[in-house]
């Protein structure tokens, strides 16, 4: 087994991105090999727990209430929608729930109570739950471990001299910061990406270093394809090709041999072909349904058959890290603090993103 490097740089992910294919693909399918059954594929469901309305500027996001989309808001799921929900993706397969609410931050009260005790919930199920709630103090994470959550997605998008251009309403530090309350629990952590959103192969670099050097690495590292919605400032940029999936899941696996790599947004563009090269290329987890938060996702009949052409296996829960106890509610040690941190609002002007917020009105 190798030695998990901590310190790439930008010149040394750049050279592995750009290696003849045949050669990338050789080099990432063993060290795939080394560190991860070739034939097991986890299969995860995404779920919608708050829809729209987000104070944020993010101009990939369909969610952003200053956007004109055709998106449909909704309020926080109950408990028992949730439930219902996870049941279904666990008998069609799924071995982990990813749970998402539209929020800038996570805010003491009766929401947050809610999400914890669906997290309780899915994980009394057997199934490992994820969430994705925005930026979190150390003592939120506190509770999400306590009742349980396997897994907390905080992507950093793309690299910090890129996310300027694409965020204004919040910093890539507190990306870190978040990442970094996280690690004070025993919460494995899901940290990605996007690319296609007209950033260049050394910001693709630039968000692969800032993973890789993290000590540890993330256990999940979500590798998504942006999916250009109208009304959002990026619903002009062309689809990123295969290739480039292929090359980003390849680089990926070789700096972060023992991390998930999830084949993630835009999947539903490539066709069976090209799923399987990624596959080969490492990637060794995606998300089955006919949505992933809001844009559309591959059909569940359609991944059976690959995975059954392919001769793939589906992961099953807890296959990587062992699943923790919930504790009730009314067993906690770490109560609501009613926190309100001063997460950053760097205040600069995205053109692009103006543009859209005042276009359609």
């Amino acid at each position: 087994m190798s030695i998990t490097k901590h310190d790439w740089t930008k010149e040394e992910i750049i050279a592995i991105y750009n290696k003849p294919l045949m050669e990338l693909l050789y080099e990432a399918a063993t060290v795939h090999r080394q560190h991860h059954d070739p034939n097991v594929v986890q299969i995860s469901t995404l779920i919608s727990l708050k829809t729209g309305g987000c104070s944020e500027d993010c101009g990939y996001c369909p969610q952003a209430k200053r956007y004109h989309t055709s998106i449909k808001t909704n309020d926080l799921m109950t408990v028992s929608e949730v439930k219902e929900q996870a049941t279904k993706a666990k008998e069609s397969g799924s071995s982990r729930v990813c749970m998402g609410a539209a929020w800038r931050n996570v805010k003491d009260g009766t929401e947050f109570d809610q999400v914890l005790e669906m997290v309780r919930t899915i994980n009394k199920m057997d199934m490992e739950v994820c969430c994705t709630l925005g930026m979190i103090t150390e003592n939120q994470a506190q509770r999400l471990a306590e009742a349980g959550l396997y897994a907390y997605n905080h992507n950093i998008d793309t690299s910090e001299e890129y996310y300027k251009e694409v965020i204004s309403t919040r910093g890539f530090e507190d990306r870190l910061e978040t990442i970094a309350n996280v690690r004070k629990t025993n919460i494995t952590v899901c940290s990605g990406g996007i690319i296609g959103m007209g950033e260049s192969i050394e910001d693709r670099a630039g968000m692969l270093v800032a993973l890789s050097t993290l000590n540890p690495q993330p256990e999940s590292v979500p590798i998504n394809a942006l999916v250009p919605v109208e009304g959002t400032p990026l619903e002009e940029e062309k689809p990123v090709e295969i290739w480039e999936m292929i090359r980003m899941v390849a680089t990926t696996r070789i700096v972060m041999p023992e991390t998930q790599v999830r084949l993630s947004a835009g999947r539903i563009n490539m066709s069976r072909e090209g799923q399987a090269m990624c596959f080969l290329a490492g990637a060794n987890s995606i998300f089955s349904g006919d949505k992933l938060l809001t844009t559309p996702n591959n059909d569940l009949n359609e991944d059976m058959k690959m995975f059954e052409t392919l001769g793939l296996k589906n992961q099953q829960p807890f296959a990587k890290v062992n699943q923790r106890e919930s504790i009730e509610a009314v067993d906690s040690k770490f109560p609501a603090l009613g926190e309100k941190p001063k997460w950053t609002r760097p205040g600069h002007t995205i053109e692009r993103n103006l543009e859209a917020s005042t276009k359609g009105k």
